[in-house]
């Protein structure tokens, strides 16, 4: 219970006390890090990274328009923006500034931070607008006439909550947002849908469906595909189980009979699903496309587009107008193929593109209403992104390249296996100089079926690869790399099984002579930091330094705090005494002990995140300082769930982890 945990006054996100420890701590943090050698020239080159003005701008495609949104030091909180294709494909692009937040923020005196919109098809002269008050995921809402670009007066606006909203036309939209008490979840989601129509006061709008207070959240949306305009609803009743309705014209839902665990998309004629357990006579992984309205009057006719296998497991998809680019891994390593349907039924498929080795490839945006144009972004570890421009049937071009932001000569990529405590090879990435008993430091996440495939990292290679440090990504069970099975292993009190796996990878890269416990540093966020808190707790003689960015610490308090009753599914109830059993015994927080020896630790968070309550971190970080251990805490008053909302916020971060880091695993002058 609360009332035996004597740090739960930091609970109070924005409490006076709470905010004057905090304050403390980040005072002590700053005068350790900051006046180390070099900490003005590493946040100086950081910041150069994420400032680059020759970066990639990644873009989506809106009619013959290709929208971005770009931050840079003349542009701190950014803008969002458009070109066409001919234009994206010069060096230097002309831009057509739509919303400059910079301006917006000075204006009206609010640090107001990006989260996307939601444009009105098919003339794309409108946007629902979504900005978060520095990094929240609670967002305001607003229309904006790309037009005029400015906002419609009297256009639809819903006040901060964490909403959900799509457009059914010009003049109706879908929207799940706080009605008011009883209208949000326990995960603090909608738990109703609306139907809203232009100049009806928001408290006014239509109800559309609606789910338990249990559930995670209601969702609804409009799919405007000429030809296929259809309306959608699901019920979520959390991260793993979903029920999806097709809304007829009279608004009654009618269920989608596919299991709640699977995946489901209906895209035109065709209905996809990825089942996660075994379902009709088809295995966990597969993916199968079936005739959506012959599904629709019983028909279970399927065709088997991929089957996965102990070693391969689906990524995901996406369409384009004609086909279906599918993603695969193959030991983490990246296929790709275009499927195409026909009007017969038959399917017919074929590589889209070659991947280099240790890789990986990523579908960044597709043309699903006109054309069968994909843009691709391939990278590696130690290989800048390129990205690459098609259309199925007519080849390829590189569009842009990204700069090579440190120095990779004698550097390279090797991919092991460790063998985890059950027996289960767990592969990892080593990237770095061939150097023996080294600093080296080894990230992983391990949960949500999130997997790490190769990505390039300039601050990364510049705060640790270009000093000599050796980098190691862990694929451990939780993540996707292997498919449901890799999850669903490490789901709830299976957990521990992620844990062992990542240990296993630190001991292998002392076996392999790669480096030793003493210099040996281990970092992850969210997720990965609840990993964090788990090696520091159980496995504190196998690391030299620890970092946990927005970390989950307290397993048996994360569902009474903000967005945590959301994660349920994934670690288990706490009120629950079968469940409460073994998250006590995983919970990094109720695990400390005054008499052990645990490894120095740092713990970032923010103020504004509202997914992870900060109040994991503090406690961890009160609770390991009253013991007398050595711990730094560092508290963000911006930035969400990602710690910083501007990159002068990343760059500060990153150097404050890196520099702990070093002085840690490689002391001396």
């Amino acid at each position: 219970m609360i009332d035996d945990d004597p740090y739960a006054w930091l609970e109070d996100v924005t409490g006076d006390a709470a905010l004057a420890w905090v304050r403390e701590r980040n005072a002590e943090t700053t005068a350790r890090l900051t006046g180390a050698p070099g900490f003005p020239r590493l946040t100086a080159r950081l910041r150069e990274v994420l400032d680059d003005t020759s970066r990639i701008p990644y873009v989506g495609r809106c009619g013959p328009h290709l929208y971005n949104f770009w931050q840079d030091a003349g542009s701190v909180r950014g803008q969002w923006r458009r070109t066409t294709l001919e234009e994206y494909r010069e060096d230097q692009p002309v831009w057509e500034v739509l919303l400059d937040l910079d301006a917006l923020a000075a204006a009206e005196g609010e640090p107001w931070v990006w989260d996307g919109c939601r444009l009105l098809h098919p003339g794309f002269r409108r946007a629902l607008v979504k900005l978060s008050r520095d990094g929240a995921d609670a967002v305001v809402v607003r229309e904006f006439d790309l037009d005029a670009k400015a906002f419609v007066d009297d256009g639809f606006h819903v006040p901060e909550a964490k909403t959900q909203i799509c457009w059914i036309d010009h003049d109706h939209v879908f929207v799940g947002t706080d009605f008011g008490p009883g209208s949000m979840t326990e995960s603090g989601y909608p738990r109703t849908v609306r139907r809203w129509r232009r100049g009806v006061p928001l408290a006014d709008a239509e109800p559309v469906h609606e789910v338990a207070e249990q559930d995670l959240c209601a969702a609804a949306w409009h799919d405007p595909t000429e030809g296929f305009q259809r309306d959608f609803a699901a019920r979520y009743a959390d991260f793993w189980h979903h029920e999806m309705f097709l809304l007829t014209d009279h608004g009654v839902p009618v269920k989608i009979d596919v299991p709640d665990d699977a995946g489901k998309d209906v895209h035109r004629e065709w209905l996809l699903v990825t089942p996660e357990s075994p379902w009709l006579e088809y295995p966990a992984g597969t993916l199968l496309a079936f005739p959506f309205d012959s599904f629709m009057t019983g028909d279970r006719t399927a065709t088997v587009l991929f089957t996965p296998d102990s070693r391969t497991s689906l990524v995901g998809y996406t369409w384009t107008r004609h086909h279906l680019i599918v993603e695969t891994l193959t030991d983490v390593a990246t296929r790709v193929e275009v499927f195409t349907p026909y009007p017969d039924g038959g399917w017919s498929h074929e590589p889209l593109t070659d991947v280099p080795p240790l890789a990986s490839v990523t579908v960044t945006d597709t043309d699903p209403d006109t054309g069968d144009e994909y843009f691709l972004d391939v990278a590696g570890h130690l290989r800048p992104s390129t990205l690459y421009r098609g259309e199925i049937g007519r080849g390829t071009e590189a569009v842009k390249r990204a700069p090579a932001w440190f120095e990779t000569a004698g550097m390279t990529v090797r991919q092991h296996f460790a063998t985890s405590r059950d027996g289960t090879r767990v592969p990892y990435f080593v990237i770095g100089e061939d150097a023996s008993e080294g600093p080296t430091l080894l990230t992983g996440y391990g949960g949500f079926q999130t997997s790490l495939t190769p990505y390039y990292s300039g601050i990364t290679g510049r705060a640790w690869l270009s000093r000599g440090g050796t980098f190691v990504v862990a694929n451990i069970r939780g993540g996707g790399e292997y498919g449901p099975r890799w999850h669903r292993s490490a789901l709830k009190a299976g957990r521990e099984r992620s844990f062992q796996d990542f240990a296993a990878v630190a001991r292998d890269l002392v076996d392999r002579g790669i480096t030793v416990p003493s210099k040996l540093g281990a970092t992850g966020g969210s997720n990965g930091g609840l990993l964090m808190g788990a090696m520091l707790t159980r496995y504190p003689h196998l690391f030299g330094a620890v970092v946990a960015h927005v970390p989950i610490l307290d397993l048996l308090r994360f569902h009474r705090l903000l967005a945590g009753a959301s994660w349920i599914a994934e670690y288990g109830d706490p009120d629950d005494p079968e469940d409460h059993a073994h998250l006590a015994r995983l919970s990094p927080y109720h695990n400390l002990r005054a008499d052990h020896l645990y490894p120095p630790v740092l713990l970032l968070t923010s103020t504004r995140d509202d997914r992870v309550h900060p109040a994991h971190a503090r406690k961890m970080a009160a609770r390991l300082r009253d013991m007398g251990h050595r711990v730094l805490f560092h508290e963000n008053p911006g930035g969400g769930h990602s710690g910083a909302s501007d990159h002068e916020q990343a760059a500060f971060t990153q150097a404050l982890t890196y520099t702990f880091l070093w002085q840690e695993l490689a002391p001396g002058p």
